[in-house]
């Protein structure tokens, strides 16, 4: 597959009202690329947001094959990065619906209008590693949204055949301000209330998301991008521990001390799930969430900074407190 550096003359973003979207959105405007972002409601707050900032409004959903040729037609790259992420109440089927299906449907848009498309998959494909692992580490989902992503990769890989030009990324650990997902964890060390379970010992890989949106931008234009899957992570991995005492340090907190031992936390967040998921009511803990203290998870992005020149330039305290200062900006932390 060949093709010279194209930049785009409109960019369709997927899960622009998301955190990462949102992002995505911004660092295209701000490189002078007219936006249009696909959103379920158009009078939702998140996407009158994007309105006033100057973004067209695409009414679709991933599960509307017809909303998505509309979304598509008139532009020439499609960065998709809206997806079904870990929420339990869901059933299983509902995460392919979304995240397999409404993606090929995607695709499928993709080609038929001769858009090139950069797809967001995870480092969690590969599962719980040993060291740092690159691309070629063997996919080993541990969950249905890991599998999920791991059938869109082979969509990805089977649209790329039919001549869709692309690239694909796993992005690893992604935060920053607006971000709500590691909230919980600023939250709960800022009011003193955080335990370690197990050793917290194992590796963990951040990714700032100014860095991520960047190179996802990045991989939309670069030639040597087209036909690759690359790992987009922050400057370095850190274990478990000193994540904790930066975050603290973040939130003007001393570091917490002590730590529990993990089996108990898994059974009770296999109980949760058992008793809340046949009501459709999102477990207040769950086993997927567990993985936070289990799954070692160290990633290398050299493949994307040999071949496209991608830096990430943000260092963990740096993005932790400008996290923790967006935080108390929102009045999120006190």
């Amino acid at each position: 597959m060949t093709e010279t550096n194209r930049t785009p003359n409109r960019a369709l973003v997927t899960g622009a009202t998301g955190f990462t979207g949102w992002y995505v959105a911004k660092e295209l405007q701000a490189q002078g690329v007219p936006v249009r972002a696909l959103v379920r409601d158009p009078a939702a707050p998140a996407a009158q947001e994007l309105a006033a900032r100057g973004v067209e409004l695409a009414q679709g959903d991933l599960r509307d094959r017809d909303s998505l040729h509309r979304a598509v037609e008139g532009t020439s790259h499609v960065y998709h990065i809206g997806a079904l992420y870990r929420e339990a109440r869901f059933a299983d089927s509902v995460y392919f619906d979304v995240n397999v299906t409404g993606t090929g449907h995607l695709f499928e848009a993709a080609l038929q209008n001769g858009a090139r498309v950069v797809h967001c998959s995870t480092v969690g494909v590969h599962g719980d590693v040993a060291g740092v692992a690159d691309e070629n580490a063997p996919l080993a989902p541990g969950d249905v949204y890991q599998e999920s992503k791991v059938e869109g990769e082979k969509l990805f890989q089977a649209y790329l055949q039919k001549g869709m030009a692309g690239a694909c990324f796993r992005p690893a650990g992604i935060y920053g301000p607006r971000d709500t997902r590691f909230l919980k964890l600023f939250r709960t060390i800022r009011e003193r209330k955080f335990r370690m379970f197990g050793s917290g010992e194992i590796l963990y890989h951040l990714t700032f998301v100014e860095d991520l949106a960047r190179g996802i931008v990045l991989l939309g234009t670069h030639p040597a991008a087209l036909g690759e899957t690359f790992i987009l992570t922050g400057a370095r991995c850190t274990t478990l521990n000193e994540l904790v005492a930066l975050t603290a340090e973040a939130v003007k907190v001393p570091p917490p001390k002590g730590r529990l031992p993990i089996g108990p936390l898994l059974l009770a967040a296999a109980a949760c799930e058992a008793v809340c998921r046949p009501f459709g009511i999102e477990p207040p803990l769950h086993r997927r969430r567990t993985d936070f203290f289990t799954k070692s998870r160290a990633f290398t992005s050299a493949k994307a900074e040999r071949l496209v020149g991608y830096r990430p330039t943000v260092d963990l305290r740096e993005g932790l407190g400008r996290t923790a200062d967006w935080y108390f900006g929102q009045g999120l932390l006190r």
